[in-house]
């Protein structure tokens, strides 16, 4: 029964909790609406080399991941579900790759559906599967090459081994052309040690050359292809976002080197408390093959990101794999022996954390209301629905351990299908800026001119109505680079020219402008601004629209 319905159960789990809940609510920025306008400007001008962002030179990451994301759009329509499918069905490879992985590893269609379960239902795998980022496919990418590194290792005949090398120089090439050189590092930190350690290390150096030959074979055109167009890419690229995020003294989002480890415990839930004996088993389990390469396949990144002075929670996603295979052969080995007192406490561990959520709900609602709307209270139901859920899987495996093992899944995917639906107004308008756009669009798509002071919702104006061609008003953050362009200085004007460039501005048509209002500073940006347009608000945003003028 495990065999025939499996896969089946788990693609229907994927289908209901994962890709149904993507167009429910807006793009969220700056991310989301970044990603999907830079895919988006790939498909109106058919320049797939390099990524530009609202018509500027964005350089942070290679193509193939916008790729990606442009695919998904191109074939969906340019909507929330095809900006966000790229990541799902990433997401949903990965799983399939725990599954396969487990079979390949231990023969046991137990520990294969217990490790693709346990993956999945990690809180943090399945929120990012419908988030659209390039997190997602990076980690499939960098997931494949751990899972074709075992497949050299433990492939018998000459072939099926070229065949596995074959398959991780490709996979290299993949992940290095969605975010970069780190997908070549990641698999020699995990193959270097392992190959010395079984004294195979000239099968290394032999075959290796097959899987450098063929990321160098499948990445070169594209490399070619993008310095000839941009031949500054490449020096911005590799000393901007590699250098000095890893080791620079002005690193991005820096951070103590223990970071991660807090981080990698809360990614485990809903089974933070398999943890323990998962690296416990891990442990003494080390001088085996399989657990010593799985054991190496997690620590190693894990210690190199640790290393890194920049670090972003998203980063060690590509742990989580060899973690939840670990954890699926130390809980099969569990569910086999008919122990169930760790399954007992990681319910209770999760039972305690959904009562603090529905107390807190409460609290707040009472004292300082989160849903404060009439219109919020379907969204106040699902949330009570959610912790409810959440509630009652894990009381389940808390009574019925062994049977209900998988119980806290059930939690974790109500989560994952429920809150996107369940957003407070306060977060929709405020960070997701789409839906007040659409609700405009017809307006803002008979303007001439665009304008906004905030780079999620420039991007989000930029992708609704698809020109790119905003305006920035004393925005700059992440455009800097792009900006310093001679042919891009005219696209940002500050405070002492906002006035000046709407005089010109609406002499030639009307013109649109998109606010986001926070704090003092953007509220003397709008004072600047012309008194005549229409104005629209909606939480911290600001839409206005100013009539054309007279020459």
């Amino acid at each position: 029964m495990i065999r025939r319905w499996a896969l089946p159960l788990l693609l229907l789990v994927f289908g209901l909790c994962y890709l149904l809940p993507m167009a429910t609510h807006g793009l969220w920025i700056p991310d989301e609406s970044r990603y999907a306008q830079i895919s988006q400007e790939m498909l109106l001008t058919g320049k797939w080399a390099s990524p530009h962002f609202m018509g500027l030179r964005y350089f942070e990451k290679p193509a193939a991941g916008y790729w990606m994301i442009a695919l998904g759009q191109a074939v969906f329509g340019q909507n929330l579900f095809g900006v966000r499918v790229a990541s799902a069905l990433a997401t949903g490879l990965s799983i399939l790759l725990v599954y396969f992985m487990a079979r390949r590893l231990w023969n046991d269609p137990r520990k294969s559906l217990v490790s693709a379960v346990l993956y999945m239902s990690f809180v943090s795998v399945a929120m990012s599967g419908g988030y659209a980022n390039l997190d997602p496919q990076f980690s499939f990418w960098v997931n494949l090459s751990g899972v074709a590194l075992w497949l050299c290792i433990d492939s018998r005949s000459r072939r099926a081994r070229l065949g596995a090398w074959a398959l991780l120089g490709l996979a290299c090439a993949m992940g290095f052309m969605t975010k970069g050189f780190l997908a070549w590092l990641l698999p020699v930190l995990i193959a270097l040690p392992y190959m010395v350690w079984q004294k195979r290390f000239r099968e290394l150096l032999t075959y290796g050359v097959v899987a450098v030959v063929v990321a160098i074979v499948v990445s070169l055109p594209w490399a070619l292809m993008v310095h000839a167009q941009e031949p500054d890419y490449w020096n911005f690229f590799f000393w901007h976002e590699h250098i000095q995020r890893f080791a620079g003294e002005d690193a991005q989002h820096e951070e103590a080197w223990w970071y991660y480890l807090p981080l990698l415990a809360a990614f485990s839930l809903p089974w933070l408390a398999l943890l323990p004996s998962t690296l416990k088993q891990a442990w003494q389990e080390k001088r085996t093959h399989k657990t010593g390469f799985l054991l190496l396949w997690l620590l190693m990144p894990l210690a190199f990101f640790s290393l890194s002075k920049g670090k972003l929670p998203a980063y060690i996603l590509p742990c989580l794999l060899p973690l939840a295979l670990l954890m699926g052969h130390t809980l099969a080995d569990t569910l086999a022996q008919a122990r169930g007192r760790v399954l007992q406490v990681n319910g209770g561990l999760n039972l305690i954390l959904g009562a603090l959520g529905l107390l807190a709900i409460v609290y707040f609602q009472l004292k300082k209301p989160i849903f404060a709307h009439q219109q919020e209270l379907l969204s106040l139901v699902l949330v009570f629905i959610v912790l409810l859920g959440w509630i009652i899987a894990n009381l389940l495996q808390v009574a019925r351990p062994l049977r209900l093992w998988a119980a806290p899944a059930l939690g974790s995917w109500l989560l994952v299908a429920l809150v996107p639906a369940a957003l407070p107004l306060s977060v929709v308008y405020n960070k997701t800026p789409d839906r007040f756009i659409i609700d405009h669009a017809e307006e803002l798509a008979g303007t001439t001119r665009l304008l906004s002071n905030d780079l999620g919702a420039a991007s989000a104006l930029a992708w609704r109505l698809k020109r790119p061609d905003v305006t920035l008003y004393d925005a700059l953050g992440e455009v800097k680079y792009g900006l310093a362009y001679p042919d891009s200085v005219n696209r940002r004007v500050d405070t002492t020219q906002v006035q000046q460039w709407m005089n010109e501005a609406r002499k030639q048509g009307s013109v649109g402008v998109v606010m986001r209002v926070k704090g003092e500073s953007e509220v003397r940006e709008v004072e600047l601004l012309p008194k005549d347009g229409k104005r629209y608000e909606q939480g911290n945003m600001v839409i206005l629209v100013f009539p054309q003028v007279a020459p």
